[in-house]
């Protein structure tokens, strides 16, 4: 990470002012704090009292409002992944739509910047923290993807799911070269017939098939 340094020879800067964290509704704050300890920390190393000084709150009110750590936890999670919001909306192609998430945040990320498996991979080596991430994917994810896909309903969405973080960590947080291309590439096309062939969709869609309007 690169710091500013006064130039001696120049005349000197006038620091930007700090963020005014009142601007920003409490609970807002409480959940952006948890999410910066828990992408950076460790579920068993981050405290309630740790993420309420990073808020500017007294724990007491932070507890009031998420009612313990593993709730203001699952809702870190959620937060930082946005799962609950992919399928929210009925995409004409879902298999596209899904394959699409991999590459939604290109180009967004800097240094500073919360990326969305971040948590989950932090909280990997805790059974606390892993049950909770679970809870949200099978009820985020697996569920609502499984209610559109014929049996083995539950079993072919939590395959997706399985492909879509796998291909997510191995992309953007170990970024294995084969697999830093970008949307609408041949990655994407593949993931799209893969992710079409597990759920049973339509392989014409998946692989981005059109009618030719002069046939």
């Amino acid at each position: 990470m690169r710091y500013w340094q006064p130039d001696l020879a120049s005349p000197p800067m006038r620091r930007a002012p700090a963020p005014d964290l009142h601007a920003i509704p409490v609970r807002a704050r409480i959940l952006q704090a948890a999410v910066q300890r828990f992408a950076r920390n460790s579920y068993e190393e981050t405290g309630l009292r740790d993420i309420a000084a990073d808020a500017g709150v007294d724990v007491a009110y932070a507890h009031r409002c998420f009612g313990s750590k593993e709730q203001l936890f699952a809702q870190a999670v959620l937060a930082s992944t946005g799962m609950q919001h992919v399928l929210a909306e009925q995409p004409r192609d879902l298999s596209r739509h899904l394959s699409a998430q991999v590459f939604h945040r290109d180009g967004q990320a800097t240094p500073r910047e919360i990326g969305p498996l971040d948590i989950i991979i932090h909280s990997l080596s805790s059974p606390a923290a892993s049950r909770v991430v679970r809870d949200c994917i099978m009820r985020e994810f697996v569920a609502p993807l499984g209610a559109r896909l014929d049996d083995p309903a539950a079993m072919r969405a939590a395959v997706i799911a399985a492909l879509l973080a796998g291909v997510g960590i191995l992309r953007n947080v170990l970024e294995i070269a084969p697999l830093r291309e970008g949307a609408g590439s041949d990655l994407d096309h593949l993931l799209a017939t893969t992710i079409a062939h597990i759920g049973g969709l339509p392989a014409g869609a998946a692989a981005g098939a059109e009618e030719d309007p002069d046939k």
